[in-house]
């Protein structure tokens, strides 16, 4: 089976809901699916489900505790070297079907990674594996080079009436 390039990208929410739905569906199919979760180093209910998973989806966080706000500190680097390497392991290992870089769009925005290695990526990822890519701010080259991309765009949110995150909904 061909692997094509999908990009989850926008201000809206739901592109890592958008990337795990794809997961559980290519797993139900008896895909391989390796999930590499940069930024996000906080808990979230979905990882609950994911571990109930784990013998067929892989999840690895590679992420701070918070969220990156405006300048990454010396973990946040760290983290995202030692998330990109295992990236690179996992798209070319020949051991996933499916392989989700969940927010690498913003890693690249905030500079915990070049472009170049995203983009060098997707150009010489193996013919057989989907490749899916989230975050906002997903840089125009990367949008040129997909198949596929999804802008979520937010039209309204209660987020900005002072509705807090509800568990097993935003976290």
């Amino acid at each position: 089976m061909k692997g094509y390039i999908q990009v989850y990208t926008g201000d809206g929410k739901g592109k890592t809901t958008a990337a795990l739905g794809l997961a559980l569906r290519a797993a139900g199919a008896g895909l391989r699916v390796y999930i590499i979760r940069f930024m996000k180093g906080t808990e979230s209910s979905e990882n609950a489900i994911l571990e109930r998973v784990a013998d067929l989806i892989t999840v690895r966080q590679y992420g701070s505790p918070g969220f990156v706000e405006e300048i990454p500190g010396d973990e946040d680097f760290r983290f995202a070297c030692e998330g990109w390497e295992e990236a690179e392991r996992a798209v070319n290992s020949g051991e996933y079907d499916m392989v989700i870089l969940d927010e690498a769009n913003v890693a690249v925005h905030f500079g915990l990674f070049p472009l170049s290695k995203l983009l060098n990526l997707m150009d010489r990822k193996p013919e057989n594996v989907e490749l899916v890519i989230t975050g906002r701010k997903a840089d125009k080259r990367v949008i040129e080079r997909a198949d596929i991309v999804t802008e979520m765009c937010e039209i309204k949110h209660y987020y900005h009436k002072g509705v807090p995150s509800r568990k097993g909904i935003e976290s």
